[in-house]
């Protein structure tokens, strides 16, 4: 018995101390050193646009105007970029309805909406990302998306693809992962530069 308390005290107080330095300490450390050196990205890197919270930059959201670039498709909840619900289809390559129905469907929109050239289209424009969150797209999916835009907004196409250009971000630290452009921030830059475009019938 008394052997029996000589072990159970040591491993008691060990999980005890362990729980407040794991669950408490560090993460009360790590908090306060985040919010004094990066209190904006510790906070959700926000974007507020007069004054008002539109959306965060490191999560995706639905534009479904044409005068708006539209972000990467999400399988995210039901409506898409649930962030309680962060997933991808959970469908394979050798899955038929990938294929045949989601795929298919998606590169007949683009075909439709952007005049997209069958085998030409970026791969980011009809398929998902793996979190269903994706903030980003491909600049030559976003290029794609020019003339629409463009035309939903009655302004030129070389304006738009100039400004289009001036968002495009570089491989992080200058070789991981590929350029990109912020979707939530290029249409932010669009109403900043033309005005909010007029929703359609």
């Amino acid at each position: 018995m008394t052997m029996l308390k000589k072990q159970l005290r040591p491993a008691i107080v060990l999980t005890l101390v362990l729980c407040l330095l794991t669950g408490a300490v560090y993460p009360g450390v790590v908090t306060g050193i985040a919010q004094l050196l990066f209190p904006r990205q510790a906070n959700g890197s926000l974007v507020t646009v007069d004054g008002r919270v539109v959306g965060s930059e490191l999560i995706g959201q639905a534009f479904k105007l044409p005068g708006y670039f539209h972000s990467r498709s999400s399988a995210a909840g039901a409506d898409g970029y649930d962030a309680s619900a962060s997933i991808a289809t959970n469908k394979g390559p050798t899955d038929l309805k990938l294929a045949d129905t989601l795929i298919a469907g998606a590169v007949e929109r683009a075909v439709q909406e952007d005049g997209a050239v069958k085998g030409k289209i970026p791969t980011d424009m009809v398929t998902t990302s793996a979190s269903g969150l994706d903030p980003h797209i491909s600049p030559a999916n976003a290029a794609l998306q020019v003339a629409r835009v463009a035309r939903a907004r009655g302004v030129s196409e070389a304006d738009v693809r100039a400004l289009l250009t001036r968002r495009i971000e570089g491989r992080q630290f200058g070789f991981f992962g590929e350029p990109r452009v912020n979707v939530l921030l290029l249409n932010i830059a669009l109403d900043s530069a033309y005005g909010r475009p007029a929703r359609q019938p």
